[in-house]
């Protein structure tokens, strides 16, 4: 059988883990790409699990290697044709901005921006000669609403959110749509094993130490009711089947309301109501933030 071709980019856990399995039960010939192949093992035994084993093909790819993805392009022209494109590796960058360095920051935009570039560029020659093809790019409700702590994870969906939008015009005369899929909190270790948090702000001098304690405690609080992410998985799946056609498709426990109420509050308000969420106040003769009695 003359399979269809999917590219998905950190397959090893979390949505691209789920979403390989959801495009090898409908048929797809599924390129599962991670840094380490050796992290694959579970995914490939889950594969024959559901008997897909056959439709799972593992490859090592480092999005922010030009030497990696030099080396997967061609492994594409042999294959000569890519149908859909899954752009989710990522990881979280957590800090407060004056602590952060620019290296972090640089760090963090090499996976989540430049690194769907890059694949994006590949592919598109593929796509273009078929006249036909699907980019998915896995966004977050962090691209539409900032976060204080998380400036580095924010910026750079913000940065994928203004990409994409460009994308979806160049491409779509053209036979290709671009989806952004934007998960709330979902049960991934993209807070957990893919969240890398600046030190300074986790140390007890820092001036923000107060703030990321109450934030990361807002995060922990809030882990049983993380959405179970085959629900994202499932989205990939519909977009696959033409099912979901729109460009921008958020997903997640209140993600749509907190989009809503973002629409219709000044500003001012909504960011009374995250610093009263995180039961912070802003003082002077304490440092930056504090504690709220």
């Amino acid at each position: 059988m003359d399979n269809k071709i999917a590219v998905v980019t950190g397959a090893n856990s979390g949505f691209g883990f789920l979403s390989t399995l959801e495009l090898a039960q409908l048929g797809y010939k599924v390129i599962a790409t991670m840094r380490d192949i050796h992290k694959g093992n579970a995914l490939l035994q889950r594969a024959e699990e559901l008997n897909v084993g056959d439709l799972v093909e593992l490859h090592p790819l480092d999005v922010t290697s030009e030497a990696s993805i030099n080396e997967f392009s061609i492994y594409l022209n042999d294959l000569g044709k890519v149908h859909i494109l899954l752009n989710n590796a990522g990881f979280a960058g957590a800090g407060f901005a004056e602590e952060v360095t620019i290296d972090e920051f640089r760090e963090q935009f090499e996976t989540n921006v430049f690194g769907v570039m890059r694949m994006t560029q590949i592919v598109l020659p593929f796509m273009r000669k078929q006249e036909e093809g699907k980019i998915i790019n896995t966004s977050s409700i962090s691209g539409r609403f900032g976060f204080p702590g998380l400036s580095p994870y924010v910026s750079s969906k913000h940065a994928l959110e203004g990409y994409t939008e460009s994308l979806r015009l160049e491409l779509k005369p053209l036979g290709i749509s671009v989806h952004l899929i934007e998960p709330g909190s979902y049960r991934t270790n993209i807070w957990t094993t893919g969240k890398k948090v600046t030190p300074l702000s986790m140390q007890k001098h820092s001036p923000y130490f107060g703030y990321m304690e109450a934030i990361n405690s807002e995060i922990q609080a809030g882990a049983d009711t993380l959405g179970d992410p085959r629900e994202v998985a499932t989205i990939v799946g519909e977009i696959a089947l033409n099912k979901k056609k729109a460009f921008r498709i958020p997903i997640g426990k209140g993600v749509r309301l907190t989009l809503l109420i973002k629409t219709i509050l000044p500003w001012s308000i909504m960011e009374n109501i995250i610093l009263k969420k995180l039961g912070m106040k802003n003082t002077k003769k304490d440092g930056p933030y504090s504690k709220a009695e």
